[in-house]
């Protein structure tokens, strides 16, 4: 009987550990985001650099309202599945039905989020001019 309940508490242990582990790995990400795509080299402006850390602690945005995995219509992403690139379904050329190309895509989502707390009175970030965002091209 006691090498049984050793077993189970041992299989327990090593099951806490590799979730825990696999959660940690998944929300490891870098502060510093830099959304650029090789499709854009044609664009004028450059990259937008964001840190992850000020928008997921200091403002407290969670992280479905900028990551998304749609089943029937609704966002099911949740905190700790892993994170696609956007070009895995937006594309670089074209909106495919409510797909929308990968530019409008990226505008929609940080733009929206943006001047949806402006239009509320909240504090943001950049609503109006492009390079408030976007570095210039080197």
């Amino acid at each position: 009987m006691g090498k049984k309940i050793y077993f189970l508490l041992g299989t327990i242990l090593c099951i806490a550990l590799f979730t825990s582990v696999g959660i940690l790995k998944a929300t490891d990400v870098s502060d510093e985001i830099c959304i650029k795509s090789d499709a854009f080299k044609a664009y004028k402006k450059g990259a937008v650099k964001l840190s992850h850390k000020k928008h997921t602690v200091d403002y407290k945005i969670a992280c479905a309202d900028c990551h998304h995995v749609y089943k029937d219509g609704k966002n099911v992403f949740k905190e700790g599945d892993p994170v696609q690139k956007c070009s895995e379904c937006h594309d670089p050329i074209q909106s495919k039905g409510k797909v929308k190309k990968l530019m409008l895509a990226y505008h929609k989502n940080c733009q929206g989020c943006h001047k949806g707390l402006e239009k509320a009175g909240k504090a943001t970030g950049p609503t109006k001019k492009c390079n408030d965002c976007h570095q210039k091209k080197k």
